[in-house]
């Protein structure tokens, strides 16, 4: 991916970050020190940290799933909107792709349920003391649970759609799933865009997002179908 560089290597994946993420600890530390000096602005630095260290473990949850059925994943890029595993193919089969697609979740349900823990463990889930470190957990534990919600909406290019995806192609096959998954998150993008109007303008960018990535999902299996039937007939 253009604009990013390479930060470490972990279990053979390359991890990078686009130098745009860098502009996330820079406005969210910004807006802390104008409301806590230089603690509030380490604060905020360290939870958006501590959040897409989350949204790694998220794409490792693919990257892993996928080399479990032979899919490589080379590299993992942090962008300000969340993470991509480039995966060097997509699965061969429906039930693959649904494994793949569910693992991601399934690491933040995981971190969600530690969070939990712990807070039980010192006084309860949103009661004890209000220390910062409880507030932090408790933040994290909120964060991640809206990351499940969010990736599950059935629409590309989040894990929802992939899910709609692969259950559709068990019985219709992987084109015409691609097809009718695409126009169900198209429709939601429409939804929340036309919401976005009305109450906060986060959802028009969010509607124009899925929009276009359903159209760029669409467009590849269009290319992969043609191509396919090309040298079927060969």
């Amino acid at each position: 991916m253009k604009w990013s560089f390479r930060v470490c290597r972990v279990a053979g994946i390359d991890v990078r970050i686009h130098i745009t993420f860098l502009l996330l600890p820079l406005f969210f530390g910004w807006s802390g020190w104008q409301e806590g000096g230089a603690a509030g602005a380490g604060n905020e630095i360290v939870f958006i940290l501590a959040l897409f260290l989350c949204v790694l473990l998220h794409e490792f949850g693919h990257a892993l799933a996928g080399r479990h059925y032979g899919i490589p994943t080379p590299d993992i890029t942090l962008l300000p909107f969340g993470g991509v595993a480039r995966m060097t193919r997509i699965p061969s089969r429906p039930l693959q792709e649904l494994v793949i697609a569910v693992a991601g979740p399934a690491v933040n349900v995981a971190i969600a349920g530690v969070l939990g823990i712990l807070l039980f463990a010192g006084g309860g889930l949103f009661s004890g003391p209000p220390t910062p470190e409880r507030l932090f957990l408790q933040q994290l534990l909120t964060v991640n649970a809206g990351l499940v919600l969010f990736n599950m909406i059935p629409a590309f290019p989040m894990d929802g759609g992939r899910i709609l995806r692969a259950v559709l192609a068990m019985g219709c096959g992987h084109f015409r799933a691609t097809q009718i998954a695409a126009r169900v998150g198209q429709v939601l993008a429409v939804g929340f865009a036309a919401a976005g109007f009305f109450t906060n303008p986060m959802l028009v960018l969010i509607g124009l997002f899925v929009f276009s990535g359903a159209q760029d999902e669409l467009a590849y299996a269009r290319f992969l179908h043609e191509y396919e039937n090309t040298r079927a007939e060969a």
